[in-house]
């Protein structure tokens, strides 16, 4: 059964985890701890916080990042599960060609799970990162595999299909045999849940941290003797068939770790706060600007085209306030138009209502391109600017930077990294020795070092 499958690959003693896979393992983490930091300015993480300070616990063993809040490891997990997502500038693993999917952000909500399975155990490093490559393995195939209805009928793999690794990656930090690790997916299909009809509200902020809550509650109940359907992912009724209508089993089948998904296909980091599919569009335009010296007052029209299922997710042509604009193509080539940049402080309420921002949304005319078989692999976006005196400049972008096509390395990600500490105001000293920490993870004895140095706490 493919339920035993998972469950013993989550919790085999030998997992294989190759250098190159731990190395670019190490570079995602230390990009999702940078925006846990950063996410702690935004509305809904603080809304998220106070929800939890508001809930008394005598459990209080994990760290919520940034903060000098020590609470229950599940309550952490949310926490940073949604601080890591808030500003929609976590990876993205694209879904396979097989199913035409949409991705799944899968690196923050297991680790924000792990993380607090880990502190509150005492696990290592190694422990630690072992854990985090086995959630995200399983979250990404899960969501290679299942059938296009989860996707296109309005769910969002992020806060469904993460559970089931979040699940995983704490099951194994807790010492889960396979027959319990099978109880915990099952647990943990019982509370998987997202729609995308939120992409754009604060809301959608949550699916981070509900995900990573519920797949640390799953492991927990499991290991405390809870029990569920041993075939919960194909069985009759089971996940598959209620949330996807079905599922190829080619894509999963004998294929956890064979590739590992951080080497073939690769998840995506982000090098702008917004869906991912805009980010080639985004870095073509600004390219253009660049060489062209455009002036936004000399464009008299944009047009931009993406295949079908690209423009069914980027769903808001005319935002309203920042957090509609993650999710907008006009506003993201709008700002970086306007402003040479698109990062954390240009995603705001005030940008988005800007008088030169919303004259030149009013330009760009958005649609899609019929390609038969496009699917959210294919990034391909055409531009052409037209301009006053007539003139007029083409472009084709394939891929963005931060893609497998042109990859963001360690010294990259740790840029980012302090980029967005500087943007949360986190003292540069403990950056630092942050980036230090991730770069040799293996090495901690205790994962305690690191989220002390993450924690508002003092050393």
């Amino acid at each position: 059964m493919l339920t035993t499958e998972v469950a013993d690959f989550a919790v085999a003693d030998r997992v294989g985890l190759p250098e190159d896979v731990i190395a670019r393992g190490r570079i995602h983490i230390l990009d999702s701890l940078g925006l846990a930091l950063a996410g702690t300015r935004s509305r809904g993480s603080k809304i998220a916080y106070d929800h939890v300070t508001n809930i008394k616990s005598a459990d209080a063993r994990a760290t919520v990042l940034g903060t000098e809040l020590r609470t229950a490891p599940r309550l952490a997990a949310f926490v940073n599960g949604t601080t890591i997502h808030a500003d929609n500038f976590d990876d993205t693993n694209p879904q396979s060609v097989l199913h035409r999917n949409g991705g799944i952000h899968a690196s923050g909500p297991i680790l924000a799970a792990a993380l607090a399975t880990a502190e509150a155990t005492g696990a290592s490093g190694t422990d630690l990162e072992t854990a985090f490559h086995v959630g995200v393995e399983i979250a990404c195939k899960l969501n290679h595999s299942i059938a296009a209805r989860h996707y296109e009928g309005g769910f969002h793999p992020t806060g469904t299909l993460t559970v089931f690794g979040a699940a995983a990656a704490c099951g194994r930090l807790l010492g889960l045999d396979a027959a319990s690790m099978s109880d915990a997916l099952a647990i943990g299909a019982s509370r998987a849940s997202g729609v995308r009809r939120n992409f754009g509200a604060m809301a959608e902020q949550l699916h981070g941290g509900h995900s990573a809550e519920c797949g640390l509650a799953a492991a927990d109940l499991a290991a405390r003797g809870l029990v569920g359907a041993d075939d919960i992912l194909e069985g009759r009724f089971g996940y598959f068939d209620a949330a996807g209508g079905g599922w190829e089993e080619e894509a999963i089948r004998g294929r956890l770790g064979a590739p590992w998904t951080f080497v073939d296909p690769g998840i995506w980091i982000k090098p702008y706060p917004s869906g991912a599919l805009t980010h080639p569009a985004m870095s073509l335009t600004l390219n253009l600007a660049r060489e062209h010296d455009i002036v936004s007052e000399k464009i008299a029209a944009i047009r931009v085209k993406t295949n079908r299922r690209i423009a069914n997710t980027l769903i808001h042509d005319r935002p309203r306030n920042a957090l509609e604009a993650k999710f907008s193509m006009p506003f993201c080539l709008a700002i970086v138009l306007a402003e040479r940049r698109a990062g954390l402080a240009e995603f705001t309420d005030e940008m988005v209502g800007r008088a030169d921002i919303q004259n030149l949304i009013s330009k760009i005319h958005y649609s899609s391109f019929d390609e038969p078989g496009s699917d959210y692999t294919n990034v391909t976006t055409l531009l052409e600017i037209d301009f006053t005196d007539g003139e007029t400049i083409t472009g084709r972008a394939d891929f963005a930077p931060g893609s497998t096509a042109d990859p963001m390395g360690f010294d990259d990600v740790a840029e980012k990294f302090r980029d967005c500490a500087d943007y949360a105001g986190w003292p540069v000293e403990k950056s630092t020795q942050a980036i230090a920490m991730v770069e040799r993870l293996g090495e901690l004895k205790n994962i305690t070092e690191l989220v002390r140095t993450l924690s508002a706490q003092a050393s």
